[in-house]
């Protein structure tokens, strides 16, 4: 009897690293989970240990096998998917890290983003990236490592500096796909989706941008090669005398936003996802056209397979939402986010507290680097169920900010929104998402949709699966939202959400002053 074979799929996040096993319905067979550490060397600066993250990686792969005892020969092909933007630098020679990897939160490089400001660049970034000028990208970061980190030290000669040897393609420049490729294959490759996040890739050109190599005294010879998300020819295959002791071909890549819309399969325009993770990430496919945004959102690449064209999706990139749930348990206001929606439904109203959580600015659609976390509306007959309510709201209106923008820029108006990550199991919020954005919420089955995407982009790319109408046919529903509260008071209440945002704009350089 033919024994039955699998998808891998690591899901490399903000906080952890998950490796899960799906079988051909695209249902999970195995779950391994490792966390790795938050590095804050000073205030909004934030870094993680690449080296960590490698081995965590090499762990939760064999945890899961364990778990099922399945042998890794049974593994088909593995796809990738990472949390995009984190930007580091390693040396070809020793494969190891230059410095810590520099997080897609990390905003060390405002003052640089505002020299690109004063110097008349954003247009041109946008044009070129359909990404805004911010230090969220991957640009500013490598720019910064190249400038700053130690020179190597060689051995039996002097230390070398970093740029030098990255002119030479001795030091090699990746967001997190490319480094667990690296050490997965050997190879130095990333895919279209995160080459799209760096600032430094022309989305229409489809290839490095020489303009922008130039801006950012980046070295082209340090940069990896770009393939499709969904590759046939493979990025390589891991080394049978390594780790997993068997050669599996390593076929898919997704940054996590796009493997998501990949995972809910929103494979054609119009089609819109939206994950709660540490932040929230609102995508639109917009098929094979580049629409530009006049509402703040990102034009970004949402997928390609090997041979087809890109297809394009919108983006509104909000940057903290899960992670004001956490904010919530470091303030000890709850101890398990599981209570938040006890706490919420405990009161009726926020008694008119908004929090704002603008903790790394604001993202989508405001962009302001220097917005700071607020509270507003406060009496003395706040209590914590109230900030509790009003940090679930702060992430429902940030959506809203974004659907607003979206339905704007497409000209599409939107009736349903798939939703996945780990906030999605909250009811109380996905009830709460439908009334403020005045729309049907579809939670999956599966919502490691995440993952689900990249094992979807390495299975088609070795015929595991056939097509895109198959994983159409994976996809089921667990739970639709309605809306249930009155349109008025819906919109009452997000006008002053919009109030409350005016409140903490800006509020970083007026500190400063």
């Amino acid at each position: 009897m033919t024994e039955t074979t699998y998808v891998g799929a690591v899901d490399q996040g903000t906080t952890g690293t998950r490796f899960i096993v799906f079988d051909h319905e695209g249902q999970v067979v195995a779950n391994a989970y490792e966390k790795h550490e938050q590095i804050y060397p000073e205030p909004g600066w934030v870094e993680h240990d690449p080296m960590e993250i490698w081995e965590n990686t090499k762990d939760v792969i064999r945890q899961a096998l364990g778990q099922a005892d399945i042998g890794p020969d049974r593994l088909e092909a593995i796809g990738v998917t990472n949390q995009r933007e984190t930007t580091l630098l390693w040396d070809a020679d020793s494969g190891r890290p230059v410095h810590n990897a520099i997080v897609w939160q990390d905003r060390r490089t405002t003052d640089r983003v505002e020299r690109l400001e004063d110097d008349g660049m954003v247009e041109t970034i946008r044009d070129k990236t359909g990404l805004e000028a911010d230090a969220y990208f991957s640009a500013t970061k490598a720019e910064w490592l190249l400038d700053n980190a130690d020179p190597i030290k060689l051995e039996r000669s002097r230390p070398q500096d970093i740029r030098d040897r990255a002119e030479e393609g001795e030091v090699l420049f990746g967001t997190i796909d490319s480094w667990l490729i690296y050490n997965l294959t050997g190879e130095h490759i990333t895919e279209v989706t995160n080459a799209s996040r760096t600032m430094l890739y022309n989305i229409h050109d489809l290839a490095w941008d020489d303009d922008l190599l130039a801006e950012f005294s980046i070295p082209e010879a340090m940069l990896p090669e770009v393939r499709p998300s969904s590759d046939d020819a493979t990025y390589g295959s891991t080394d049978p005398d390594g780790f997993l002791e068997a050669e599996i071909p390593v076929a898919g890549a997704l940054g996590d936003q796009q493997a998501a819309l990949f995972g809910q399969t929103c494979f054609d325009a119009g089609d819109a996802k939206n994950t709660y993770g540490t932040g929230s990430f609102f995508l639109m496919n917009t098929g094979n056209e580049a629409v530009a945004s006049d509402h703040g959102l990102l034009t970004t690449i949402g997928f390609q397979r090997s041979g087809e064209d890109v297809q394009y999706a919108l983006e509104g990139s909000i940057f903290i939402t899960g992670a004001a749930i956490e904010w919530l348990e470091d303030m000890t206001l709850i101890d398990d986010p599981a209570e938040t929606a006890e706490l919420a439904r405990s009161v009726d109203t926020t008694d008119g507290v908004y929090v704002v959580p603008a903790f790394t600015g604001l993202g989508a659609p405001h962009w302001d680097q220097r917005a700071r976390g607020t509270i507003v509306g406060m009496t003395r007959g706040t209590r914590k169920e109230h900030v509790v309510r009003a940090t679930l709201e702060s992430i429902a209106y940030q959506t809203r900010d974004v659907a607003e923008a979206m339905e704007a820029d497409s000209g599409i108006e939107m009736r349903s929104l798939k939703v996945d990550g780990g906030a999605v199991k909250n009811n109380f919020l996905c009830q709460l998402q439908s009334d403020i954005i005045g729309s049907e919420i579809v939670r999956p089955v599966v919502d490691e949709t995440t993952a689900l995407g990249s094992a979807y982009a390495a299975g088609l790319a070795v015929d595991y699966w056939s097509d895109p109408n198959e994983l159409r046919s994976n996809w089921q529903v667990d739970a639709e939202f309605e809306p249930e509260m009155d349109r008025a008071v819906a919109d009452r209440q997000y006008d002053r959400w919009s109030d409350a945002v005016d409140r903490s704009r800006d509020w970083a350089r007026d500190a400063e002053e």
